[in-house]
């Protein structure tokens, strides 16, 4: 299917949390932005082409536009945006999966709408200086709009743009963002940590813990379970902890449970 909307003049945003005001800052200055969200309505702003507080209906209405709401509401968004989406419009929405949105676009939207799944590989906290260099995955799901998206993002936000499928996206972070949450959550949970005597190492540890540690619940909650691939993941890593806890108690005298360590661990076990 090709695009019946040349140009994209107008961008609609559902959904107007902390990442939702990140993308309107940054596409403020190129678009007019008619933004949707009944609980963090913005305010009106003359600068730029404008961002306006918008009905569902006219966020429909324009050229582009993004489901900027947590995974589960998505079908909800989907229903309520539907009747009023013009041929050759673009939907894509920012959720931290993607097989489960992906599938929802293409089983709600109509057939003359085309759909691009993103995830943009940064929050509020790691743009805070900025876009340039940062990553976004581009998932092409329906139409043919996906490159001259690509583009934009890449020559104009100066972004690096990844191409991948839903699956592949779902695939690698399970582990990237699943891991980084998960071992962030703990860490915070085994606070006060120290912040005097320490490593660069650890330093760059808690900044990491830092960059998602004020991230909405229902993010984490996105990428542990509405994520096909993350329990598996979890598994895994929870397994191999649980090895590495029974090596550190038992070492040398518990060689059958030796034979079951990693490779490397087993080896220092018979040293």
């Amino acid at each position: 299917m090709s695009s019946k909307i040349r140009t994209i003049s107008t961008i609609g945003i559902m959904g107007f949390g902390a990442f939702g005001r990140l993308m309107a800052r940054h596409l403020q200055p190129h678009f007019a932005l008619r933004i949707c969200d009944p609980v963090n309505a913005p305010a009106p702003d003359a600068s730029g082409k404008g961002l306006q507080p918008a009905t569902a209906a006219e966020v429909a209405a324009c050229d582009l536009v993004i489901l900027a709401v947590p995974v589960p509401a998505i079908p909800e968004a989907i229903t309520t945006l539907r009747p009023h989406l013009k041929a050759g419009a673009i939907v894509l929405d920012v959720g931290s999966v993607k097989i489960g949105p992906a599938r929802a676009m293409q089983a709600a939207l109509p057939d003359d709408v085309e759909i691009i799944g993103t995830h943009p590989l940064f929050g509020p906290q790691s743009a805070r200086d900025g876009l340039a260099g940062l990553k976004i995955a581009l998932c092409p799901i329906r139409g043919k709009s996906t490159p001259r998206i690509a583009a934009f993002l890449r020559h104009v936000l100066k972004l690096k743009v990844i191409v991948t499928t839903a699956d592949a996206h779902d695939r690698e972070v399970a582990m990237v963002q699943g891991l980084t949450h998960l071992i962030a959550k703990i860490l915070v949970r085994m606070e006060p940590l120290p912040r005097t005597m320490t490593t660069a190492s650890f330093d760059l540890l808690m900044q990491a813990t830092e960059m998602v540690r004020y991230d909405a619940p229902n993010v984490f909650m996105a990428i542990e379970r509405a994520n096909p691939h993350a329990k598996a993941v979890r598994d895994r890593f929870f397994a191999l902890a649980e090895e590495m806890r029974l090596f550190l108690e038992h070492g040398h005298a518990e060689t059958a449970q030796s034979a079951a360590l990693p490779h490397k661990v087993a080896e220092v076990a018979q040293v």
